[in-house]
Parts: C-alpha cells; sequence; structure tokens
C-alpha cells in the first residue's frame, strides 16, 4: 500500500471513531438529561435542595448529565478538525456554538451526519479503486499530458491538478504535465508545450500524446496543434473551462487606464519570475483572453482534422458558491451570462462539446472545482470520477 493509501485508511480509521463515539453521546445525553430532570422533579430541587443533594441517584444523574454533555462537545471539537466535508467557517461557527443548549444538540447531530456522509463515500471509493486497480480502466494507447490555466505553474509540491493525477496514475494512466509558464503567452506556452511532448514520446516510444487543458491551457494547446503544426503528435485534446470566445471580464478590465493596467502586469511579472517564469508576459497574455482576441485566433487558426477534439464547461449557481471567485462572478455574471467564475458556458463551447457540469444543488461547479483546487468532494460531483471516467472513454475510443 502506498504512503498516501495508509494516510487515507487512517483517516477513515479514525472519522469511524469518533463518529461512533459522537453518535453513543448523541443518544446518551439526552437520556440523561431526562432522567435528571426527572430527579429534580421529584425530589423538587428549587423548594429543598438539600433533600434533592442528599439522595444518590439525584447526584448521579446530574453527573451523568455533565459528563455526557462534556464527551460530546469533546467528541464534536474533535471531529469538527477531521471531518473534510466541514470547511473553516461552518467549523468556527460550531466551535462558538458549541455553549448553546440544545442548540449545540443539533450541531453535533449536523456534523455526525456529514461525517457519516464522508464515511459512506470512503469506503464505497476504497471498494471502487480496489476494482479499477486491477482492472486498470485508464490505460490509454497514448500518455496523457495535463496542460495547466492561466497564473500557476506544475508544482512538485502544490500539484494544480489535486488528486486527479494520482488517481488516474493508480487506475493505470501515464501521465505528464506541460510544465508551461503561469503568465506565458499563448505562442511561448506553446513551444515549451511543443517541447515537452516530443521529449514524451521520446521517453515513452508512444507516436501521441492525449492532451487535458484547462483554462487558458486549451487555447495554449490548439496554437501547438493548428500554429506549430503539431497535430501529428497529438491524438486528442479535450479542453475544460477554456475561453474559447474570450472572457467578457478581461473586457472589463481592459477598461482601466493603460497606465493602470501596464503597472498591475508589470508587479505580476516580477512575482512570477521568482516563481520561475522565465519570460513572463502578463500584458499580452492576458489580452489574449479577451474576446477580441479569440475572434481572430479562431479564425487564424481552426482545429485540424487528424486531431480529436472534445469540450466541457460548468456552472456557479452563485457567488458564495466560490469565496476565491465570487467578484468575478458577479462581475461577468452582470456583464455576459451564467460563468464558472472566469468562463461563461457559451465562451468554453468549442468542437463536440460534451456538456456543461453542474449539480442539483445550490452551490454548482466552479473553474476551481474542475481541477480539485480545494481537494474535496462535493454533493453531486466528484471531480476524481469525471476525469477517471473521462480518461477511460478516451482509451475506448482508441486514443
Amino acid at each position: 500500500m502506498k504512503p498516501l493509501d495508509a494516510a487515507g485508511r487512517l483517516h477513515l480509521l479514525l472519522l469511524r471513531a469518533l463518529t461512533g463515539i459522537l453518535g453513543v453521546f448523541l443518544i446518551f445525553t439526552p437520556m440523561s438529561g431526562l432522567w435528571m430532570i426527572s430527579q429534580m422533579r421529584r425530589y423538587s430541587v428549587f423548594q429543598d435542595f438539600g433533600g434533592y443533594v442528599r439522595h444518590w441517584s439525584s447526584i448521579g444523574s446530574l453527573l451523568a448529565f455533565l459528563l455526557c454533555c462534556l464527551g460530546m462537545f469533546t467528541a464534536l471539537f474533535w471531529l469538527c478538525l477531521v471531518c473534510r466535508r466541514l470547511r473553516i467557517v461552518k467549523r468556527l461557527v460550531v466551535w462558538s456554538m458549541i455553549w448553546i443548549p440544545v442548540l449545540n444538540y443539533g450541531l453535533a447531530f449536523y456534523v455526525w451526519a456529514l461525517a457519516r456522509q464522508e464515511i459512506d463515500h470512503s469506503l464505497y471509493k476504497i471498494r471502487l479503486d480496489d476494482v479499477r486497480a486491477e482492472r486498470q480502466i485508464c490505460r490509454t494507447k497514448y500518455p496523457l499530458i495535463l496542460v495547466h490555466g492561466v497564473g500557476f505553474r506544475d508544482y512538485r509540491y502544490f500539484n494544480y491538478w489535486g488528486r486527479i493525477p494520482r488517481e488516474l496514475a493508480r487506475n493505470g494512466a501515464q501521465v505528464y504535465y506541460g510544465h508551461q509558464e503561469a503568465w506565458g503567452t499563448v505562442e511561448d506556452n506553446a513551444e515549451i508545450l511543443k517541447e515537452e511532448i516530443l521529449g514524451i514520446c521520446k521517453e515513452t516510444g508512444a507516436e501521441k500524446v492525449n492532451i487535458i487543458a484547462h483554462s487558458k491551457g486549451g487555447l495554449d494547446s490548439r496554437y501547438l496543434i493548428s500554429g506549430l503544426h503539431m497535430a501529428p503528435y497529438v491524438a486528442s485534446l479535450t479542453t475544460i473551462n477554456t475561453p474559447h470566445r474570450g472572457s467578457a471580464l478581461v473586457e472589463f478590465l481592459m477598461k482601466l487606464p493603460e497606465g493602470v493596467y501596464r503597472f498591475i502586469c508589470c508587479r505580476i511579472d516580477c512575482c512570477f519570475r521568482k516563481f520561475g517564469d522565465k519570460k513572463p508576459d502578463t500584458y499580452t497574455a492576458s489580452r489574449q483572453l479577451s474576446c477580441g482576441y479569440a475572434v481572430k485566433f479562431n479564425q487564424k487558426y481552426p482545429d485540424d482534422n487528424r486531431v480529436y477534439y472534445q469540450s466541457y464547461a460548468s456552472l456557479m449557481k452563485r457567488g458564495f458558491s466560490s469565496k476565491l471567485l465570487c467578484i468575478p462572478y458577479w462581475i461577468l455574471k452582470a456583464i455576459d451570462g451564467p460563468n464558472d467564475g472566469l468562463v461563461t458556458e457559451e465562451s468554453a463551447r468549442w468542437t463536440n462539446f460534451r456538456g456543461t457540469l453542474k449539480n442539483k444543488y445550490l452551490r454548482g461547479i466552479s473553474h476551481g472545482d474542475m481541477i480539485d483546487l480545494t481537494r474535496e468532494d462535493y454533493r453531486d460531483f466528484h471531480v476524481t470520477e469525471f476525469y477517471i471516467a473521462l480518461v477511460k472513454e478516451l482509451g475506448e475510443l482508441g486514443f
């Protein structure tokens, strides 16, 4: 068993133990409370307190209730730390209201229910992984190369793609990364991708690669295929939340005074040089996400019929679905329409559009959710399962 798998199973063991303990106290706390109240009424605690304290059953019921409350609070505190379905804000809310009678019991039951959901999902995932690991359902004819979007790099200790590469590799996929720059232009990043792909083909002996690109990475990849004539080396291109028709949000930002816009871009360039970018050009790279640039780009670099294309989009349902993208979501919704926090559904539509990912709950699926940015699953959407199904289908299509 791999170390990460062992850590995951240890977490599950701790989660199950704390959930079981809290469940016991959720039963015994109200029972001890009712026993304590019955003893208080029986011995008229408010009229004859001395008589009340002389009976061992009265003292026993009081101590039992206090111990159950203490046990429930302790288990609740630690379960809040362990349960991954609770975010920081929810944890703080629970801890701040833990001393409010009756309400604290309701909060404890809520956390217990969330923990039970996480346990059920984890057990199902373990069983599913054990079966799929033997079948190697993500084994494809050609290696995968994951191409990130703007503002990020492929770091070793902070993976842009979260848990996705590990799950794909566990199920048989050969996974590589684009390693293009965070704020490189489409042209410069495509050159980097070209070298990476040629290196991958040489290393593996494969004739081609399958590209899965997120956000601006889709534009880098399209230029790679049509602008640098790399179609013979690319079997398929899957774009996810890519602004193929540009972003009205960029058009909005371009209305800033030219001096201010250039100053901000210059500061970003300076910052990302320290993070490894050799030729950051935020000014040009950001404008390549505009609607005006997209029209010219699409005319000049059409799809190559030797490559299999497909595209996906996702939608947030409300601003508070993502703390990171709430402001751009509201702006883009006001000036354009429904979006994932950065890209509209219409802009993400491209050749062989496979659909828009969303769930039936209030949260929706944000731009960051599609790359497992927060490393957590949401009700009705599991990002790693989406990518496993995607790669499995590529394999079935002969790619």
